[in-house]
């Protein structure tokens, strides 16, 4: 079984905090909130908290470990102290030297009036009963803290991407460094278990994205034109998982088991119980979604579409006559009723057997290709889409309500 907090049927948003209204954690966290406990939601999903790249990405980030103080509004929290930045560093000795020496001095006042306003989030979510979904990046920034500070770990003659899939016909070059899994198996996993340890200090479930990646990763060699040149290499998964849930105590992960999956990555995942994912968008493409795995396989975490997938109503908008009649037939059989447009795809998630439904806030408030948060092999145009004030409203709140309670999530 799964654990607990992903076993029931339940429901979430996804949202990153920089879609919030201002894009960053003032008010409008707690308002968000409130709105997803007026909603019958559980979770609230966003995406990594750490400094992102010069593009923006927070999967680029500069830091396995740090927030991103830019989050904090200046007016949130006064400035630390420097018996708070001691105590921080004491806390978070593991990792608090090596980002200061990145990021230079006074670094650590930005981390520590980060964690004093997510401390506040995260005590005024568990008061509503609202969990918070976070993100692991599977790899690291070529040019980050992590790198720098622990180089024993990584290795330097290929990188890290992905083979062709349905997003890029060459795959995708990301050059995140890739592990040097044998020093690190010697070293009894102690860098990715501290990293797990300061995930759960963020969030109550945590989404490893890439998992895939744990059973084999696509090795490109350094020089490489496109991500076609590289080839899979196996990588320590199972010994990597049970040594965090020794130490950890089976944490709550969630495995992003999207794109090229083989018998070893299924196998691996559900070895440990480990929640997989299905994307709708995927699920009707060629047939309903009943006649897929999703109706066959209930302990996964159901989207209409992720962060890197089109809107739902941007999907409809180009889909075939085919594929709209998949969509439609699927929700015909989920006995739903047929109200059409982006809905559809709220109301097939919330009607699948998967344990968890999660849609993005994009999709409920049924946005086009204007509100995409990324398109995948593009470093332009991305991670920018925000809320307008008062956009969710108490009549989509009560809307997503009775969905909810009629299928059960509730």
């Amino acid at each position: 079984m799964p654990h607990p907090l992903l076993a029931s049927r339940s429901a979430g948003v996804l949202l990153h905090v920089t879609s919030l209204a201002h894009g960053v954690l003032d008010d409008e966290a707690e308002r968000f909130i409130d709105w997803l406990a007026e909603a019958g939601q559980r979770w609230w999903q966003i995406l990594p908290l750490a400094p992102p790249d010069h593009y923006g990405s927070p999967y680029a980030g500069l830091s396995a470990f740090a927030a991103c103080e830019g989050l904090v509004p200046p007016t949130a929290a006064d400035s630390a102290t420097d018996d708070d930045v001691a105590a921080f560093r004491a806390e978070h000795h593991i990792w608090a030297d090596g980002w200061e020496t990145f990021a230079g001095p006074g670094s650590l006042v930005g981390q520590v009036r980060f964690k004093r306003r997510w401390d506040q989030i995260r005590r005024y979510a568990a008061d509503r009963d609202i969990h918070i979904m976070g993100d692991l990046p599977l790899y690291v920034a070529q040019n980050g803290a992590d790198r720098r500070a622990a180089p024993e770990f990584f290795r330097n003659d290929g990188v890290a991407g992905c083979p062709p899939d349905y997003f890029a016909e060459d795959g995708q070059l990301w050059g995140n460094p890739l592990y040097d899994w044998e020093r690190m198996h010697a070293d009894g996993f102690t860098w990715w278990v501290d990293r797990v340890r300061r995930a759960f200090e963020l969030f109550d479930a945590v989404r490893i994205d890439h998992f895939r990646g744990l059973a084999a990763c696509w090795d490109i060699p350094i020089g490489a034109q496109t991500a076609r040149e590289g080839s899979w290499q196996p990588a320590p998964g199972h010994e990597l998982l049970s040594t965090i849930n020794a130490q950890l105590g089976t944490p709550a992960l969630i495995a992003e088991d999207l794109g090229v999956i083989t018998p070893d990555v299924d196998e691996l995942r559900l070895a440990f119980d480990l929640p997989g994912m299905a994307v709708l968008q995927f699920e009707v493409e060629h047939h309903p979604a009943q006649e897929g795995r999703l109706w066959h396989e209930p302990v996964r975490i159901v989207y209409p579409g992720t962060h890197d997938n089109a809107t739902a109503a941007q999907w409809l908008a180009l889909a075939s006559d085919h594929q709209r009649w998949c969509v439609d037939e699927s929700v015909r059989l989920a006995g739903a009723d047929p109200v059409g447009g982006a809905w559809s795809f709220v109301q097939l998630a919330h009607a699948a057997p998967a344990t968890t439904a999660i849609v993005a806030a994009q999709d409920l408030l049924g946005l086009g290709d204007e509100a995409r948060m990324n398109t995948p092999g593009t470093t332009t145009g991305n991670w920018s889409w925000r809320l307008r004030p008062g956009e969710l409203t108490r009549d989509l709140a009560h809307r997503l309500r009775d969905l909810t309670e009629a299928t059960g999530r509730i």
